[in-house]
């Protein structure tokens, strides 16, 4: 029988009776014809209750005994949820992230999968059982037990699908699938019915919760059709691929590109922090120096732009989460360099960064500016702006976010299920 991977989130099996309706959706899983893997997230909010317990006990947790007990959630979870399907007459059998055959990189907290061995699954499957595996874990080369870091459960579903040459990997969460943006922000916003990989990695780095980007990064990778649904409600999902069909309805991309929806979703990141430094010497080695002393202390940067000045100067601005600001100015402070002393460090919070993603950008000129369009006569300030194939994204004022969503929302035409290209025309 073909086989499928289904992962359900902490909020899916958040108590015994949402993990008897996991156990429920599983059978009729089963009955439809399919050998299930079943992989789960801890309890509701078990992980952070754990890292808090740690914390109360001491005040700097090693990073070994925190993977330790934080497996322990995932464990807790699969076995219930073998119980819960043994209740209905399914055998079922729970294997950890280690007895399931999933090695790693020796690094707590934030290991990555370097192989999995399915042989133990697959004898399980043999033998009729529904596997159930403990998300989030797997252990070193040496034996030590490693965590997967934030999204490491849909990293260790995906994973397992493409091992086990899964049909696809099923994604249960608290939503029904990615929407054309936040439907919290925006009622109208739709359900896609499919977004491509290089969209949803997008979507995903911008702080759409519905996926971890490492995991969307590996069915990319291996071409392994991976659908969102929620685990609450019976609806389509979304299902993510690498071309999109010819019938996926409103988001579908008809044989003549022209007619083909160009954006696909509107996105907000919060918290944002923009730094800007003037009276640099405008040398290649000032650069390196910045930049090398945020990567030292571990300071992820986003975006990033240089300005030549009169005189030989420079100015550089670039954008960090706003919890790194303090840790931002610390780092530029330890610089010893003679060139840097004369340099002028300011920074900026409260900021958001708005951005519309869609894989027909690549073809259609002229959406940057629309969107440029739309926020000025709206008077939303741009203070910067990124740009990829399939992405612009601008740094506005917080307060200003949540309508810059919604008029680039309506201006896109994502509100319509019949709307096609056709920014052109109002400009």
């Amino acid at each position: 029988m073909p086989i499928l991977v289904q992962k359900y989130g902490g909020s899916s099996v958040k108590d015994g009776d949402r993990l008897r309706a996991v156990a429920r959706r599983i059978a009729e899983s089963r009955a439809a014809g399919f050998d299930l893997v079943v992989v789960v997230s801890a309890m509701g909010k078990t992980t952070d209750q754990l890292i808090a317990l740690a914390h109360s006990v001491s005040t700097k947790p090693s990073s070994r005994e925190l993977d330790m007990l934080l497996a322990t959630g995932e464990q807790t979870s699969m076995a219930l949820l073998a119980m819960a399907l043994g209740d209905l007459g399914i055998p079922a059998r729970s294997l950890t992230g280690w007895q399931a055959g999933i090695q790693t990189e020796a690094y707590h907290q934030a290991a990555r999968i370097e192989a999995i061995d399915p042989a133990r699954i697959h004898a399980a499957l043999s033998r009729g059982e529904v596997v159930i595996v403990a998300g989030f874990q797997g252990v070193s080369r040496d034996g030590e037990i490693t965590t997967l870091g934030r999204g490491g459960s849909d990293t260790t579903a995906v994973a397992l699908a493409v091992a086990l040459g899964a049909e696809r990997c099923d994604i249960y969460t608290d939503v029904p699938g990615v929407f054309t943006t936040d439907p919290r922000l925006v009622p109208e916003a739709r359900l896609l019915s499919e977004v491509t990989y290089d969209e949803m990695l997008e979507l995903a780095h911008l702080g759409a919760g519905v996926l971890h980007p490492r995991s969307v990064e590996l069915a990319k990778r291996f071409d392994m059709p991976i659908r969102v649904l929620s685990s609450y409600e019976d609806r389509g999902g979304t299902m993510i691929v690498r071309t999109l069909s010819n019938t996926s309805g409103a988001h579908a991309f008809e044989s003549n590109l022209e007619t083909g929806r160009v954006v696909t979703g509107v996105a907000r990141d919060q918290g944002i922090a923009r730094f800007t430094l003037t009276n640099l010497p405008n040398r290649m080695h000032i650069l390196s120096e910045v930049f090398n002393l945020l990567e030292k202390a571990h300071i992820n940067v986003d975006i990033i732009i240089q300005s030549l000045r009169p005189e030989e100067t420079t100015e550089i601005a670039f954008t960090v989460q706003e919890e790194d600001a303090p840790r931002v100015l610390e780092a530029l402070n330890t610089s010893q360099h003679p060139d840097f002393q004369a340099v002028r460090i300011m920074y900026e919070t409260s900021l958001d960064k708005v951005s519309i993603v869609g894989s027909g950008m690549v073809s259609h000129p002229g959406v940057a500016a629309e969107m440029f369009r739309l926020l000025t006569q709206a008077g939303i300030e741009i203070k910067m702006v990124s740009t990829s194939e399939i992405k612009v994204s601008v740094v506005v004022e917080a307060k200003d976010s949540v309508r810059a969503v919604k008029i680039l929302h309506e201006g896109f035409h994502l509100d319509s299920a019949e709307a096609v290209h056709s920014f052109e025309q109002n400009g």
